[in-house]
Formats: C-alpha cells, structure tokens, sequence
C-alpha cells in the first residue's frame, strides 16, 4: 500500500507531510518522557523484524493479487502506540529513500496511512480492549484480526481519497474504491493471522511483555534478551533468504491501478514530481530491493519471473534495510534519551 508520487498532487502530499512531521514531533515527545530504556533496543530489532517482513508479499487466492504485512498494528502491540508510530515512520523512511519504495512526495500519505490507523486508531480503540489487561490467546486473536482489518480499511480508503483528492490521474473514484476495499479486506485478515501469531510467540515467552503495554506501564527487570535475539533472527532470515519466496503477483494497489485503469504504473506529471523522482533516484542505493547492475540488464530485456526469486541483491537488500533501521530508530531513540537527561 506504498504509494508512488503519481498519485500525489504536491499540495496532498506536502499537507500529509506536515501531518506526518505532527504526528512524528508529537510521538517523539511522548517516546522522550517514556521512563522505560528497554524500549529502545526493541524498537530497533521490531523495526528490523516489519522491514523484512514487508518484503514477503503472499498471494491472495482468486485474485492474482498479492498483499504484505503493514506492521503497524504489531509495533504498536508490542512497543505502545508512539514508539510504534516512530518506528514505522522509520521503516517507510528507510523504504523511500534507500530502496525507492514508495515517492518521497508521497511519504508523509504513506506514514499516515501505514502508521496513523494502526497505532492511534486500531490499537486503541479496538485491539486493547479486546485483550485486556488478561490477555489470552483466544483475546489476542479476536484483538488482531479485527484491529488489522479495520486499520487497513481505512489505510486503503486513504489513498483512494488521497488520490481524488489530488486530482492528477484519471483513475475513476468508484471503480478504484470498489477495487481497493475488498483486496486490502483479504490482506487485513491475513495480517490479523499473522499479527497474532507473533503476538502469541511473544506473549508464552514473555507474557509481562505485552500485558505491560496494554496497561501502559514499564518493563521494569523484565528480561527481553531472548525476545530480542528471537526477533533479531527472524529478521536476518527473513530479509536474507524468505524474500526470495514473496509473490510474484502486484500487490493490492497495484493490482487496483491495473483493473481501474488497465496500468499498473500511472506516469508521473512533469515539474516537481520528475525533480522528487530524480532525488529518489540518486538517494536508493538498492532500487526495488535489488542491485543497480541487476535492474539495469532486466530494463534492456523481457523480464523472466522465477520463484522462488533467488537473488544475491534481495538477500542483501533485506540484511541492509533492515540494519539501516535497526540503526535510525536507535539513533532516534537515544537521542529522545539523551535530550530527555539534558533538560
């Protein structure tokens, strides 16, 4: 659900930055008066975690559409809604700038859309009060399944009322809508599942870890070492070698595009949207997940689609995105820390 900038008219997409830059100076203020330390290296690792993860799109049956994990609702699960908020802005920073994941215009929709619902809309709202200060896994379940769907629903109607809103394609509104909901209602239930089941894993292991965050209380002596090498594995496995089995199909907004408008990739207006793109262009040391030399031989011949897509350039661009993370939302949160101790 990584918008491109061809979506995006530049007054939509510099009003969701400023959105995203609120909501961003908002969380970090809250992360900074947030007593608990431990907080930090997770954040880092579950950043890490949603990073690799995102790079494994799964086939929706039916439809020749794919979709992958969002994360939010995960992070905020297991971090609190402003940490969370924080580390997701983080991962789609690291997307769009290193990996040409997602415009740059279009940044601050797609915090808003993959980081807004999740955190401070599902979380809240739905997720823990269905797990309660108890939880179970029956709770966690419900919990999940129900904050994913809802959470992506409104992420997926965004960028179809993002893109009226701007007015630059010709993408028809109802078709787009009618296109949109129901793939991204299938993605949702699948990210509940595994929302869930994550959740679960974490919670026999460390029960006070979760149970802590709905309450909003510190980790205290807590032990998250086995957490956090657990995580931390699942990462390097994921981003290094899983990658290779994502789907070949076009994930749910492409998949939408296609049927709305028989293209999968709408071309972007001349002016300040070709300016961004060559930016992005210069700053995406990876481009789509893979080296430079790679994409330059499939541009100059007819693509062959393989799968498992086994790549030396995947592999490495999910082990470098994922340190790239790890390493941003560290350097975020020691420096809320350190500036917390100066004042």
């Amino acid at each position: 659900m990584h918008m491109a900038d061809a979506l995006v008219s530049p007054a939509v997409g510099g009003a969701m930055w400023a959105a995203a830059a609120g909501l961003t100076a908002y969380s970090a203020k809250k992360v900074r008066l947030d007593p608990d330390e431990k907080k930090v290296p997770l954040m880092g690792v579950l950043g890490a975690f949603i990073f690799a993860a995102q790079m494994i799109n799964f086939t929706i049956p039916g439809t020749g559409s794919s979709g992958h994990l969002g994360g939010g609702l995960l992070l905020a699960a297991l971090l609190g809604p402003y940490a969370g908020f924080l580390t997701m802005a983080s991962i789609l920073a690291v997307q769009g700038f290193f990996f040409g994941d997602g415009g740059l215009l279009a940044m601050g929709c797609n915090i808003f859309n993959l980081g807004f619902y999740p955190c401070f809309i599902a979380y809240p709202l739905l997720f823990k009060p269905i797990v309660g200060k108890r939880p179970t896994p029956g709770r966690i379940l419900a919990g999940a399944s129900l904050a994913a769907i809802v959470g992506l629903q409104l992420g997926s109607f965004s960028v179809v009322l993002e893109t009226l809103v701007s007015g630059i394609s010709e993408l028809p509104f109802r078709a787009f809508l009618w296109l949109m909901q129901p793939v991204h209602l299938a993605i949702g239930i699948v990210e509940g599942l595994i929302t869930a089941a994550v959740l679960t894993f974490v919670w026999k292991d460390r029960p006070e870890l979760l149970e802590s965050t709905v309450a909003g209380a510190a980790y205290g002596d807590l032990d998250l070492k086995k957490v956090l090498i657990s995580l931390s594995i699942a990462a390097a496995l994921t981003g290094g070698s899983l990658s290779w089995f994502a789907s070949t199909h076009p994930d749910g907004l492409e998949w939408s595009l296609f049927h709305a408008s028989g293209k999968e990739e709408l071309e972007a207006p001349a002016g300040i949207h070709q300016t961004i793109a060559g930016i992005q262009e210069k700053t995406a040391i990876l481009p789509d997940y893979g080296f430079k030399a790679e994409e330059n031989v499939a541009a100059g011949s007819e693509p062959v689609e393989r799968w498992p897509a086994v790549s030396g350039g995947t592999s490495v661009a999910g082990l470098v995105g994922g340190l790239f993370t790890l390493l941003l939302t560290g350097v975020i949160g020691y420096g809320l820390r350190m500036v917390k101790k100066r004042g």
